[in-house]
């Protein structure tokens, strides 16, 4: 037994790792998901005694520990161990009081891209709205392709984040943030989203051209009710 449940929080983190298998952004075992749950604990996906990937990640693989990584209640780390890159998690969630949620993910199309020297550019309209301003924004890049697995690289990483909602991390994958799992995961759809059209482009002989500022300008806001609960129903509908 737990001494905390938080079954509906598990569930969503659980739901989260599923939909970046299916997204093809987290394939086999590597990558996890993390949600806030107080200024000192989080849960977080762990590796389990009967690890099967993120594909098949349960609620029960989801735990809860502090920013330490040790058990935050009874039986937590029973039989689990914590990512190797638990401080990619933590020290975002030390230096962003505003962040409740984070991603890493390994998306061949983002180290793909970052390697041929393409960065996220908004480069896309109407097709992505949500993805289109974040790459405005900026995408930063971490340059460094190491196993963020202690708080010095972590801050490191954090740095090249800086107050952005994503950032690459060179010959790695992606680390994205949110205000909840939901926006968290789905701004990294947007980012491998991104990543494969400028591939495309370019493997067709194209050359990328930012959205001119007068159509940005005309792109709407349709709310975060559209952006993340409805485009989460769809996620979870693509689930089964």
């Amino acid at each position: 037994m737990t001494t905390r449940n938080l079954g509906a929080q598990r569930r969503l983190v659980s739901d989260a790792c599923r939909v970046l298998a299916a997204r093809g952004l987290a394939d086999g075992i590597l990558g996890h998901v993390s949600l806030r749950v107080d200024e000192r604990t989080l849960l977080v996906r762990c590796r389990g005694p009967q690890e099967r990937g993120l594909l098949y990640t349960e609620p029960d693989d989801i735990r809860l520990v502090d920013l330490d990584g040790a058990a935050a209640g009874a039986g937590e780390l029973d039989g689990w161990t914590v990512p190797n890159e638990l401080p990619l998690h933590t020290e975002i969630l030390r230096t962003r009081p505003e962040v409740a949620s984070v991603v890493h993910a390994h998306p061949p199309a983002v180290v793909a891209a970052d390697l041929a020297g393409l960065g996220i550019r908004p480069v896309v309209g109407a097709f992505d709205i949500p993805g289109t301003r974040l790459a405005a924004r900026s995408v930063p890049v971490y340059p460094r392709g190491v196993l963020i697995s202690e708080r010095r690289l972590a801050a490191e990483m954090v740095a090249a984040l800086g107050d952005q909602d994503a950032v690459v991390l060179r010959g790695h994958g992606l680390t994205s943030t949110g205000t909840g799992v939901p926006e968290a995961v789905l701004r990294a759809i947007s980012v491998d989203t991104i990543a494969r059209v400028s591939l495309d482009v370019v493997t067709a002989g194209g050359t990328l051209r930012d959205l001119p500022e007068e159509d940005m300008r005309e792109l709407p806001d349709l709310g975060g009710s559209f952006n993340n609960d409805t485009a989460w129903r769809h996620e979870m509908a693509r689930l089964g």
